[in-house]
């Protein structure tokens, strides 16, 4: 007992949107391929017959049909943002820690490195916790390489 067959009806307005995307220059490969699997359904192919000629899954193709039937044309060829991460510090964390790599490295120490500006963070209670990646993320955004002596600056001493 296999399943039903998909029974979609494109509407000759999304029809016509979905041709002229195809062929209005560079798109994102994921849309041409969902465009040209819902012209087919438009067709009456069923979801195998579309896997084999779009090179999606059954699955995707009758998750395509789904998605266009519950929230049209849209909703079928693209997808919703996704929010990632949240933020491991916040903004007066990333402060303190910009001001840290800013003044002198700690006794015995020519200069900052990534590593060190973790683990002084965590030892002064900047942060609960911190890994080198998001350091690194930090200095990056703030255009900052403490290794590098003259891209640094420096408290005026005397």
């Amino acid at each position: 007992m296999g399943r039903s067959p998909l029974q979609i009806k494109v509407a000759p307005r999304d029809q016509k949107e979905i041709e002229e995307l195809l062929s209005s220059g560079v798109q994102q490969v994921r849309v041409v391929l969902r465009a040209l699997a819902l012209l087919h359904l438009a067709e009456g192919f069923s979801a195998p017959q579309i896997s084999s000629m779009v090179h999606l899954t059954d699955q995707a193709v009758r998750n395509l049909a789904r998605r266009y039937q519950n929230g049209g044309l849209e909703a079928a060829l693209y997808e919703k943002r996704r929010p990632g991460a949240a933020s491991v510090l916040d903004v007066s964390q990333k402060q303190r820690i910009i001001a840290m790599v800013c003044s002198d490295p700690p006794e015995g120490r020519a200069r900052w490195t990534v590593r060190l500006v973790a683990q002084e963070a965590v030892k002064r209670k900047l942060v609960p916790r911190v890994g080198r990646e998001t350091i690194r993320i930090l200095l990056q955004d703030h255009d900052l390489k403490p290794w590098r002596e003259k891209n640094v600056v420096h408290r005026r001493t005397g």
